[in-house]
C-alpha cells in the first residue's frame, strides 16, 4: 500500500529566525495532522542540523545532494554526511536544480544512486515545460526523465523512490494543471513503472503532485486514483496554508 505524503518545500527562503518558528507553528499542529499521511520539510542545508531535535513526527529533507564521491568538491554535501545526522530523505532532479544549475539527466541520475545507495529515500522530481506540452510532447519528455534516473534501479531500491511530478509550466506562474491533467500524467507514470518493474511496484510507489498546489485546489487534486499527495512549495512557507493541504485528502 503506497504512502499519502505532503511534502514542504521551503526552497531559499526565511532566514534561520523565521524558518525556527514556522517549524514551531507546525510542531503545535502536527498533534491534530491526519494519521495516514506522512509529512515532510526540506528546509535549506544550514537550518537542518538544528532542526533534528525539533522535527519530531515531521520528516526533514535536505533540498540537493552530490554526485561525485567525497574529496575535493568544496561547497557539495554528499548523502553519506547527511545519513549520518540523521538526515535520510533528500529532493533529487528538481526542475529548479536541472534549469539554473545544470543538473541534467545525467547528473541527476547519478545523485539518485548516490542516494539510494547511501540509504536515503528520494523525492525524484520530473516534469515537461510549456514548450513540451504545446508541442504534445510532454509525455516522452516525462517518460525520458524517468528512464534515465529510475530504470537502472532494482526494484528493491525503488522502495526508496517517491515520484514528484512538477509540471513546469504551472510553477509559480499562477496557472495550475487541471486535476486531470495531474491524473493523466500520474496514471501515465504508474504504467511505465508497472512496465519496467512490476505491478506491484508501480501500486506501491507514490507519485506526488508538485505543480502549485494549495488549500483552494489541493482536494481536487489529491482525490485523483493515482496522486499520492504534494510537493509544496510556496504554501509551504504558511503554516495555516500547509496545514489546509495536510488535511485535503
Amino acid at each position: 500500500m503506497r504512502s499519502q505524503i505532503v511534502a514542504g518545500n521551503w526552497k531559499s527562503n526565511l532566514n534561520f529566525q523565521e524558518a525556527k518558528s514556522l517549524l514551531a507553528e507546525l510542531s503545535q499542529l502536527k498533534k491534530d495532522f491526519p494519521k495516514d499521511v506522512q509529512v515532510a520539510i526540506a528546509c535549506p542545508f544550514p537550518y537542518l542540523g538544528a532542526f533534528l531535535n525539533e522535527s519530531d513526527g515531521i520528516h526533514l529533507s535536505a533540498q540537493n545532494s552530490s554526485a561525485n564521491d567525497f574529496g575535493a568538491f568544496t561547497g557539495e554535501v554528499h548523502p553519506e554526511m547527511l545519513m549520518s545526522m540523521g538526515i535520510d530523505h533528500v529532493i533529487i532532479g528538481h526542475s529548479e536544480r536541472r534549469s539554473m544549475f545544470g543538473d541534467n539527466n545525467e547528473v541527476v541520475a547519478q545523485k539518485v544512486k548516490r542516494a539510494v545507495n547511501a540509504g536515503m529515500h528520494v523525492f525524484f522530481c520530473c516534469g515537461e515545460g510549456l514548450e513540451h506540452r504545446d508541442e504534445n510532447a510532454h509525455f516522452d519528455w516525462v517518460k525520458m526523465q524517468i528512464e534515465s534516473a529510475l530504470f537502472d534501479l532494482d526494484e528493491t531500491a525503488m522502495k526508496q523512490i517517491v515520484i514528484a511530478y512538477e509540471p513546469i509550466w504551472a510553477i509559480g506562474t499562477g496557472r495550475t494543471a487541471s486535476a486531470e491533467q495531474a491524473q493523466e500524467m500520474h496514471e501515465a507514470i504508474r504504467s511505465w513503472l508497472k512496465e519496467e518493474f512490476s505491478e506491484e511496484c508501480a501500486n506501491n510507489t507514490s507519485i506526488l503532485y508538485g505543480g502549485s498546489c494549495k488549500p483552494s485546489n489541493a482536494k481536487e487534486i489529491f482525490a485523483q486514483k493515482d496522486v499520492d499527495g504534494g510537493l509544496i512549495g510556496g504554501a509551504s512557507l504558511k503554516a495555516e496554508d500547509f496545514n489546509a493541504i495536510i488535511h485535503s485528502f
